[in-house]
């Protein structure tokens, strides 16, 4: 079998030419095509001087140059570096200038935020204009061989975050890549056949890149993409592309769940899904099932887990509301705030094994932080029960997962401070039904300063991305905070009645 995703789609080139391996509306991509499109580009690049070892920035929504690009920076040898196209000018500034990415590829639609983002790094921006891709490559001779990296080389590096700092960089090698990718094909997804993938992740995120793009790359099989997510519009390609297969977060299932016309659309192709991100709660699993007669499998993972760690595995036992056991080739425990083995009750869960990212890139206190005798910290809090299956019960991070993305309270917070009003703040998550988790922000004013919810709301939207300001912002005249000064965030929750505005997720 092959051992990197370049002489994978090699493979298919040469077995299945003509087969579709990517799909957008009537616009579709041979398996000879893509193969030939990530040659050339890994010809491209080092005509640019990119060299192997050298970051790649990749600023693309769901459209087929984002794995022809992804995969021929992987063919060239250097690293790919996805970003969400999103983000501020001031957050892709750090990614540039973290990473130190030399080149950037980047949607038209996103470039204004790029090149200012760009500015006093090393990176130069180059625009992908859907039109004219075929034009960038066109004069470019496909390379005939692939770099054959190191299986410990680093492949990607998927920016995250924790409570405490900016972003840091999971480093992630081809082999922490290939062979999740591996393991979701050959245990849990299970392609064959003509089956087709609906590709509405986002593939700048690990979830959409392992469970829809590399597990599709692996199988040889089609993926058929979905830019923008709309219950409508995923049901719509489903008929249409007679998909088989679909990955989700839970907000996708409850949006398609309360589709009012799913009944319209004829989905009789569909037969598995996979739903991570967040916890799918059991109603909604149930719900979804009974109205379109197709199982969900509920798994878990997380950026620096490459990222699929456990699953609810087809075939075997399914134990709605929990993330399954370990999947091959990975270990998983539980452990007390000491480090001790954990056997009943409440532990973090750790991780160890082939999905384990090398360490956080160019961070080694972070990374030392995060690794205790070889096990990966992960932050959240489970049990396991005497079948082995771990349930999520909480979060040791004061991370909120909004709809299954991640918002960091002090990102948000940082910016709010930087409003000449503001004195204090504390930045929380709430339970919301339809996204999970909600963003709120409980602000004390500086004395004699004037400002009201809908203009701090308005500063963290022209600051961040647009799921990351908070949908409810109050005034207060204090904030609870311990013997030490220290805020009590724990203690903070958005009043039923108060000074304060609200709107809906966008």
């Amino acid at each position: 079998m092959s051992t990197t995703f370049s002489t994978t789609l090699a493979e298919h080139a040469r077995n299945r030419p003509d087969g579709v391996a990517v799909r957008l509306d009537e616009h579709t991509l041979t398996w000879r095509g893509f193969d030939d499109a990530t040659a050339r580009v890994a010809t491209l690049l080092r005509t640019e001087g990119v060299r192997p070892g050298d970051r790649v920035a990749l600023i693309l929504p769901n459209v087929p140059q984002f794995p022809v690009l992804y995969h021929g920076i992987l063919r060239a040898g250097a690293v790919v570096v996805p970003m969400n196209p999103l983000l501020r000018g001031r957050e892709v500034n750090h990614h540039f200038a973290d990473s130190g990415a030399v080149l950037a590829f980047v949607w038209h639609a996103v470039a204004d935020a790029s090149h200012a983002g760009a500015v006093g790094t090393p990176t130069r921006v180059v625009v992908v204009e859907p039109e004219a891709t075929a034009a960038l490559l066109a004069g470019v001779d496909p390379d005939p061989a692939a770099h054959a990296p190191d299986p410990d080389d680093t492949a990607v590096i998927l920016y995250t975050s924790g409570t405490t700092g900016s972003p840091k960089g999971a480093e992630l090698s081809h082999r922490n890549l290939f062979s999740n990718a591996v393991t979701s094909q050959e245990s849990l997804i299970r392609l064959g056949g003509d089956d087709v993938i609906l590709g509405a992740l986002p593939l700048f995120h690990a979830f959409g890149q392992t469970c829809a793009m590399n597990t599709a790359l692996i199988a040889g099989r089609t993926m058929t993409l979905l830019p923008r997510f709309s219950a409508a519009a995923a049901l719509a390609v489903v008929q249409r592309d007679r998909v088989t297969h679909f990955a989700g977060v839970p907000t996708m299932y409850v949006a398609m769940l309360n589709e009012p016309d799913a009944e319209s659309y004829d989905l009789s192709s569909w037969r598995s899904c996979v739903s991570g991100g967040a916890s799918l709660p059991v109603e909604v699993l149930r719900g979804f099932e009974a109205r379109f007669g197709v199982e969900i499998l509920e798994g878990y993972g997380l950026s620096e887990t490459s990222p699929v760690a456990s699953f609810n595995h087809p075939g075997a036992v399914r134990k709605p509301g929990t993330i399954g056991v370990p999947v091959r080739g990975c270990e998983m425990d539980l452990r007390g705030a000491d480090g001790s083995v954990v056997t009943e009750g409440v532990g973090e869960i750790v991780v160890r094994g082939e999905n384990v990212m090398k360490g956080y890139w160019r961070n080694e206190t972070a990374t030392a932080q995060t690794f205790v005798d070889g096990w990966f910290r992960t932050g959240d809090l489970a049990t396991r029960d005497e079948d082995g299956y771990y349930t999520i019960v909480d979060r040791a991070k004061d991370m909120i997962d909004r709809g299954g993305y991640n918002v960091y309270p002090r990102e948000v917070e940082e910016v709010l401070y930087e409003h000449p009003a503001v004195e204090q703040v504390a930045v929380v998550g709430f339970p919301d039904p339809l996204v999970g988790e909600e963003i709120g922000a409980a602000v004390v004013l500086k004395e004699g300063a004037h400002a009201t919810p809908e203009e701090l709301q308005q500063h963290v939207k022209d600051a961040l991305a647009a799921y990351k300001y908070p949908r409810r912002v109050w005034i207060v005249e204090e904030l609870p905070k311990g013997p030490t000064g220290k805020i009590l965030k724990r203690e903070i929750h958005p009043p039923v009645r108060s000074t304060e505005h609200e709107e809906r997720p966008a």
